[in-house]
């Protein structure tokens, strides 16, 4: 069902941003526009490949999508509950990926079917239960009929294990400095490896290409080039819908404790608030 670039780009398309993140956090969280967002590694949205990272991406010019190369960047709403501007140009997508309104309301292919899809949820997660909402009755506003279903953490694992399931809700961290998982999350062999990461199906030789240069870098120049070209891809893929992210770790401590202004990065996880570097001033 989103194996069209074009399904997937009017998907992001429908799903209103401004409004959800005001309805759910104030408006409060920044939204992730990168894989490696708040990071080196990531690309600047909307600016095209330059320099290192477009001679890497070139030997696939062919077969990239569009923005890859000049720039993508997420669609912007006004905030507004019903994002006018966004179900155009979905709706426009869609046409040109074949699917129409039918007599009947629903969104259908050439063939007749209609557009519908399940989204999976594990019990307990509230906030993405909240997010689907929204999202669901802006996709209906098109014809689309998407609905969710609660399963428990081992039913979950189930059918995300064996890729059954059209669309779910993932946390996906990343490393300070990626590597080997990578592969896990976006090859070609992933694909087609029940249990793995890739959940999405990514197939990009050119993904498994910027993997490897990531891999075989011998510094961080280098390293942090082909990082950023395999953020292009994987961005301009049009994956997922994106959500948002916390650009800060907050920490909760007594007024006596003090730390230096400037500390290593160590990650979200675990002692990443350096207690050995905290000190007590009465």
């Amino acid at each position: 069902l989103f194996a069209d670039w074009r399904v997937r780009e009017a998907m992001i398309q429908m799903f209103n941003f401004d409004f959800v993140n005001q309805t759910l956090t104030g408006g409060a969280a920044p939204r992730i526009t990168s894989y490696f967002a708040n990071s080196p590694f990531a690309m600047t949205p909307g600016t095209p490949a330059e320099g290192e990272v477009l001679a890497l991406l070139e030997p696939f010019r062919a077969d990239l999508l569009p923005g890859t190369l000049d720039g993508y960047a997420l669609p912007e709403s006004d905030g507004t509950p019903v994002n006018r501007a966004g179900l155009r140009k979905a709706t426009a997508m869609l046409e040109e990926a074949g699917w129409t309104v039918g007599d009947d309301g629903m969104l259908r292919n050439a063939a007749g079917e209609p557009f519908a899809f399940e989204i999976l949820l594990t019990i307990g997660q509230d906030e993405a239960a909240s997010i689907a909402a929204i999202y669901i009755e802006a996709l209906k506003s098109v014809g689309i009929d998407a609905r969710v279903t609660m399963l428990d953490s081992a039913q979950m694992k189930t059918r995300t294990d064996a890729f059954d399931f059209d669309m779910t809700y993932i946390v996906r961290t990343m490393s300070l400095s990626p590597g080997n998982e990578q592969s896990l999350y976006w090859s070609v062999e992933a694909a087609d490896t029940p249990g793995s990461r890739n959940w999405m199906g990514v197939k990009s030789p050119a993904i498994d290409a910027m993997i490897a240069a990531m891999l075989s870098a011998r510094n961080l120049d280098d390293f942090t080039v082909a990082a950023q070209a395999l953020d292009r891809l994987l961005t301009a893929g049009r994956y997922v819908v994106p959500f948002w992210f916390a650009d800060r770790n907050l920490i909760v401590h007594a007024s006596t404790l003090k730390h230096p202004e400037t500390v290593q990065l160590y990650g979200d996880w675990g002692n990443s608030y350096l207690p050995a570097l905290w000190w007590s001033e009465e």
